[in-house]
């Protein structure tokens, strides 16, 4: 009786809540901290324990430790045992990737092994498109069906077409190309000979300064050919009076016989 009124006053309510809320403390669930204060907290602390446990680890069991920690804002924590950090990480390399083992050959053999498959692709891929190649020149056709055989004949149907609309697109671009070039010299053909017109005015300017003058004894005498415009410049001559026939030989004789509308030498 008495053990039981023991028991009964150990587990009353303020007891029974107590233990409770000890008992249930025992475990917490894994999980992200939604809030940013309680999160930094959690981080503070559990960051510090766990620097502290590896250097108690260092101590306790003589290892070589290093720790590294970033938190979510990218700032450094770290922990290491030995004099330098990067030695240790050096270490970690030498250790971890140096030596062969038994993984590194059994990938080289897969590497191998998917090699030879893919040139194996490859040649069958090769003889493939040689085949192909001969039945489009006509050879080999004796094993084809009339199925392959219309295949073939479709094949070559669309690759006539083809060249035969890229042949005429080539035409078509020379044409063009030829018009353009045809436009471009009549433009200097046209330009050259306005520069001969202008070059032979200019000349005859320099040989004769008084031929814009109206005159009563001259008129030049323009001969036209194959688009240019030649000014024949003639002595000029008086007619007064009577003159004797010399005279009127030699005036003939100069002007040439493009020019007949002199006076004669008879008239008064």
């Amino acid at each position: 009786k008495t053990q039981n009124q023991l028991i009964s006053v150990y587990f009353s309510r303020d007891n029974f809540a107590s233990l409770w809320g000890k008992m249930g403390r025992g475990r917490v669930e894994l999980k992200r901290i939604e809030n940013k204060i309680n999160r930094q907290v959690t981080f503070a602390k559990r960051r510090n324990g766990l620097l502290k446990k590896a250097y108690e680890l260092s101590v306790l069991c003589d290892a070589e430790v290093a720790l590294i920690i970033f938190s979510n804002r990218g700032k450094l924590y770290e922990f290491c045992s030995s004099s330098s950090m990067l030695k240790t990480l050096e270490k970690y390399q030498k250790c971890n990737y140096g030596a062969p083992d038994l993984t590194s050959v059994s990938a080289r053999e897969a590497l191998e092994l998917s090699s030879q498959q893919e040139y194996l692709k490859l040649k069958a891929r090769y003889e493939s498109l040689q085949r192909t190649q001969r039945h489009l020149l006509g050879e080999d056709l004796g094993p084809l069906s009339s199925k392959e055989l219309e295949s073939l004949e479709r094949q070559l149907d669309m690759s006539l077409k083809q060249i035969r609309s890229t042949r005429t697109q080539s035409m078509l671009d020379q044409l063009t190309d030829l018009q353009r070039k045809e436009h471009m010299l009549d433009e200097a053909n046209k330009t050259l000979r306005q520069r001969l017109v202008e070059g032979y005015h200019i000349n005859s300017l320099q040989l004769n300064p008084n031929a814009n003058d109206v005159g009563y004894d001259r008129q030049p005498a323009e001969a036209q050919g194959d688009g240019l415009i030649f000014h024949s410049l003639c002595e000029p001559t008086l007619q007064i009076g009577y003159q004797p026939d010399h005279d009127i030989a030699v005036a003939t004789g100069a002007a040439g016989p493009s020019l007949n509308n002199y006076m004669p030498g008879w008239l008064p």
